[in-house]
């Protein structure tokens, strides 16, 4: 089993910037696909940003293409996701998750095995 921690959320306007860190520990080499999700408030999980933990290959949603970054630090057992130009529609709770190997990366919320608990984002007009 796999524990997720993330952290970094927070308050910010339109045009600000925020990275959100999720800390793995436990049964870590099995989390091949590391994932950021969020759900907004009567909306459904979203996929945000994936990457491949050993190879680092990286996957995101169209509409943070170009604003968001997800990168990871193996020494740590950390994925970041760095987010800017956010936009009140970035705004909800972001969840970090892990999925064991898929052929293709992942990007249902029904594919990740283990979650952090939730930080959450708001941006404001």
């Amino acid at each position: 089993q796999v524990q997720l921690v993330e952290s970094g959320g927070g308050l910010v306007r339109t045009g600000g910037s925020l990275r959100l860190s999720c800390t793995a520990s436990g049964r870590t080499f099995s989390s091949y696909n590391m994932g950021w999700f969020r759900q907004a408030p009567g909306k459904e999980r979203e996929f945000v940003a994936g990457i491949r933990w050993t190879v680092g290959d990286t996957f995101y949603l169209d509409s943070v293409k170009g604003r968001f970054t997800i990168t990871r630090e193996n020494a740590e057992n950390t994925v970041y996701l760095q987010m800017n130009s956010l936009k009140p529609e970035d705004t909800a709770v972001y969840y970090c998750a892990s999925a064991r190997a898929y052929l293709v990366f992942p990007r249902v919320a029904s594919q990740y095995e283990s979650w952090g608990q939730g930080t959450q984002v708001t941006v404001s007009s």
